[in-house]
């Protein structure tokens, strides 16, 4: 009785750990192989002891300045999984994978390193300090649910090229109640429409490859977008405008275009992002109050676990467009935590900022926190920029302030040549209430916004570092 048991016991311990060790790689689509493909890099997964598999790898455009051919690979798995890469073009003498947060320690054996992963990640893998022709990986969890084709309320893109047919533009026109699923080795060249609609999810390991724009929502509810690549649009990855109860998780996005933003809000409430790769020539992600037909204050957001890169412009802006034909919009009620900035690249002065609040349109942006937060050195801009401003080109008036915004855990490791800002208008229109708790520069816990390199204006309220309560009245700002 004991050796069935026993038997038994191993038969439910092979079927658990056969579970627990999966791995899916996704051939690439025949049709639009040419011109998609990328040999910088060969690239080979395999579960430990287990044989190795190819990947496709894939060319993206990245860095609008001067648009470069990186690549991009992915794949699914649980459990461990080995890598292998091997760099095509010339010798290897030194390897980076960041964000350092994920502490892989590749091997290095001529142009090759193998590494482990044993979770779920994305990687830029960056030999001899070139991250313009970097190799991005995307190791996705094991997908828990893949809907029925034949579904009527199921929109299906199986692995090949999907192109948009007898509907103007370049857009497919997705109705409520749909679950749109993009599979793995699927190619969509169009953006997803949703106007006016709810209850929609876009799901799959595909790639929305060159639209005009990734995903659209307006004027709509409870849409989900998860798991997707979005390729090189020409304008913004998803874009969202008087929508609420907004989900984008997993989400990996690249961009080399003008204003091509990754995610951008237009007076939406009510959002969560989570786990995205957003690497894009504008801003990673904007929140704004009233623009073009959307009308509306911005509220409740939650940005987590993200690695954000911007080639051009911020990673994270807030507050430069909204609605002055009233008394403007409020954007509040925001958390940005445990994110890794991996890159700034930006020298207009107006448009600097990893962690960027420009309150214009009469916007009222409040309860802002920042938390866990750690930023490689970057090649130009701003930590930060706390502004009540108003830009001629986009904007209409001032915004009325900016408060109760806190930094909390904020990691910087770089030069820290350009100061950063926190500055009001003038008396009636402030940045007031901004603390400070555990900035590490350089490893060194800040004890001054002196020591910091961040400057303030003359219309700014109570600054301070807690952290520090005893340099509280003398950091705080001068108002009169």
């Amino acid at each position: 009785m004991q050796k069935i048991l026993f038997q038994i016991f191993l038969a439910g311990l092979c079927c658990f750990t056969a579970k627990a060790q999966q791995l899916v790689t996704y051939p690439a689509p025949k049709a639009v192989v040419y011109g998609m493909h990328n040999d910088d890099y060969t690239v080979k997964v395999r579960q430990q002891g287990g044989e190795w598999q190819d990947l496709y790898e894939y060319n993206v455009k990245v860095d609008l300045d001067k648009p470069q051919d990186a690549s991009m690979v992915y794949f699914d798995f649980s459990g461990t999984v080995e890598v292998f890469v091997q760099k095509n073009n010339g010798n290897a003498n030194t390897i980076k994978i960041r964000p350092y947060a994920a502490d892989i320690k590749p091997e290095l054996n001529g142009n090759s390193i193998t590494f482990t992963l044993t979770k779920p990640s994305k990687l830029s893998i960056e030999f001899d300090g070139d991250k313009l022709h970097n190799l991005h990986l995307f190791a996705n969890p094991i997908e828990t649910f893949q809907p029925n084709p034949k579904d009527p309320n199921v929109v299906y893109f199986g692995p090949g090229l999907h192109v948009p047919k007898d509907l103007p533009g370049d857009a497919f026109n997705i109705t409520s109640g749909k679950t749109v699923y993009i599979a793995g080795g699927a190619v969509v060249r169009g953006k997803l429409l949703c106007d006016k609609v709810k209850n929609v999810k876009i799901i799959g390991r595909g790639i929305i490859d060159q639209p005009q724009r990734g995903v659209e929502i307006r004027h709509s509810s409870n849409v989900t977008v998860d798991g997707i690549i979005v390729v090189n649009p020409k304008h913004y990855t998803v874009f969202a405008g008087e929508s609420d109860h907004l989900t984008i998780r997993n989400l990996k996005s690249f961009s080399a275009s003008s204003w091509s933003d990754g995610l951008d809000f237009m007076s939406c409430s009510d959002v969560t992002v989570d786990d995205v790769f957003m690497r894009n020539s504008d801003d990673c992600i904007a929140v704004y109050g009233h623009r073009w037909e959307f009308y509306g204050d911005a509220k409740n957001y939650t940005v987590t676990n993200s690695i954000l890169w911007a080639d051009v412009a911020h990673t994270i802006n807030i507050g430069v467009h909204g609605n002055t034909a009233t008394t403007g919009d409020v954007i509040e009620n925001l958390l940005f935590k445990n994110i890794d900035i991996l890159e700034l690249d930006e020298d207009d002065p107006s448009a600097e900022g990893c962690m960027a609040i420009q309150a214009a349109d009469l916007n009222l942006v409040r309860n802002v926190r920042f938390e866990d937060i750690r930023i490689d050195n970057f090649q130009e801009g701003k930590l930060l920029q706390l502004k009540v401003a108003f830009f001629e080109k986009y904007n209409a008036a001032p915004g009325r302030g900016i408060e109760q915004v806190s930094f909390k855990n904020i990691s910087y490791n770089g030069f820290n040549h350009s100061p950063s800002l926190i500055d009001g208008l003038d008396k009636a229109h402030l940045v007031k209430d901004v603390s400070f708790e555990n900035l590490r520069i350089n490893g060194k816990v800040m004890t001054s916004l002196e020591e910091a390199n961040i400057k303030t204006g003359e219309f700014t309220e109570n600054i301070s570092f807690k952290n520090l309560p005893s340099l509280k009245k003398s950091l705080t700002g001068v108002t009169k």
